[in-house]
């Protein structure tokens, strides 16, 4: 956790102690959720906060006209509380759930749970 966001670290170095403390730990990392980088200086006595990360599989059922997903679970409850993400993802999302609609297959959408946000990372067709 960096500044109160879910990361995962790209870098890590670490300072050598000084006369007066200890030695620094330098981390660079990128925002799991909207790619953004961010970076934190911690001494290396100091714990660092590890969010729980869930990764799971939904099938995309439907998209409604205000962009909300129905998403079916693997019990077969549903939920529509997700939106369709902005940019290359929603337009490849919808892309793949219309080719998947015309050939009978089924679109699995990926979603990514941390620190109580939800967000769609990716999408792939699946045989039914």
């Amino acid at each position: 956790m960096i500044k109160g966001r879910a990361t995962k670290i790209i870098d890590m170095s670490i300072s050598k102690t000084g006369k007066h403390g200890h030695a620094k730990c330098k981390f660079t990392a990128i925002d799991i959720f909207d790619g953004t980088k961010h970076e934190m200086l911690e001494s290396s006595t100091h714990n660092v906060d590890v969010p729980n990360v869930k990764r799971e599989e939904y099938t995309l059922i439907d998209i409604s006209e205000d962009d909300f997903l129905t998403l079916m679970t693997s019990d077969g409850d549903t939920r529509e509380d997700l939106k369709l993400p902005d940019g290359e993802l929603g337009e490849k999302i919808r892309t793949t759930y219309d080719e998947d609609q015309a050939s009978a297959k089924d679109t699995q959408v990926t979603v990514l749970s941390a620190i109580e946000k939800e967000v769609p990372i990716d999408v792939k067709s699946v045989n039914q």
